[in-house]
């Protein structure tokens, strides 16, 4: 059944296995209480071996003792900064969610990527494709460490786009939520890629990409696809949703409504 929602903005829809692992253990650990937002939540900050071995850095922003079920990627450039703030959000929502740096990025809101810094010292490949391992891996560790959920898998940019392609066929994804995904990689047709889909797909961006995006999950039974564009300019990524960019609450509204049709996270 398709939905519709209209919030100061138009919602519209368009026609538009992994192997599990055993070698997912944490490595290093290190917890803090975020006693500025509530005295239930907490964060950790790990590291976890991806498939090649290389130590990811994520940071576990955890509500209660509810398990993770929200995994969230960066965009180019960027470090699991980019869900400093937003990741508090998701906790309101009372989701446990855990932020990685994947090996292709850099750094935002003052935390440096740890596994593209990691990356560079072992001389090994940092491209959008060479990160797709690191997200791979993160959905393992999750899937191992909360009793077997399945999971609504989060990207921007590159990784919203690295996010379709893998949360397709994996079973341990239960829906994705792709913030600008677009055709980043050379070799591969995402369109085309993605046209199997039988899972609930959030995908948004700025105005300017709309159409873009509509093209890019036009191949997906509309049934299973919720597009939010908004009226205002709106933001590359996952930056739609920190509270400094213009039209935030529209974004985190039909967010929102996608997060509350999904009856099991």
């Amino acid at each position: 059944m398709i939905k519709y929602t209209l919030i100061l903005s138009v919602v519209i829809l368009f026609s538009c296995k992994n192997k599990p692992t055993n070698q997912t253990n944490i490595v290093s650990e290190s917890k803090n209480t975020l006693k500025e937002t509530d005295q239930n939540l907490e964060k950790e900050t790990i590291t976890f071996p991806s498939k090649d071995r290389l130590p990811i850095t994520a940071d576990i922003y955890k509500i209660k003792e509810a398990p993770i079920t929200v995994l969230l990627c960066h965009q180019a450039g960027y470090s699991r900064g980019e869900y400093k703030d937003t990741a508090l959000e998701f906790n309101k929502l009372e989701y446990t969610v855990m932020a990685i740096d994947q090996r292709s990025g850099k750094t935002v809101n003052n935390i440096n990527n740890q596994t593209a810094i990691a990356a560079r010292s072992k001389g090994l490949g940092d491209t959008y494709l060479d990160a797709k391992q690191d997200i791979e891996a993160a959905i393992d560790y999750i899937y191992n460490q909360n009793g077997g959920k399945q999971i609504l898998l989060v990207g921007s940019s590159y990784s919203a786009s690295l996010a379709l392609l893998i949360g397709n066929n994996n079973s341990k994804i239960k829906a994705v939520a792709a913030f600008s995904p677009g055709e980043y990689f050379k070799d591969i047709d995402i369109n085309k890629a993605i046209s199997t889909y039988k899972k609930p797909v959030f995908v948004t961006s700025s105005k300017s990409e709309s159409a873009g995006v509509t093209t890019l999950v036009n191949s997906i039974n509309p049934g299973y696809v919720t597009h939010f564009i908004p009226e205002v300019k709106g933001i590359h990524g996952s930056r739609a949703l920190w509270k400094t960019t213009e039209g935030n609450e529209t974004y985190w509204t039909a967010f929102g409504g996608f997060l509350s049709s999904l009856k099991v996270l």
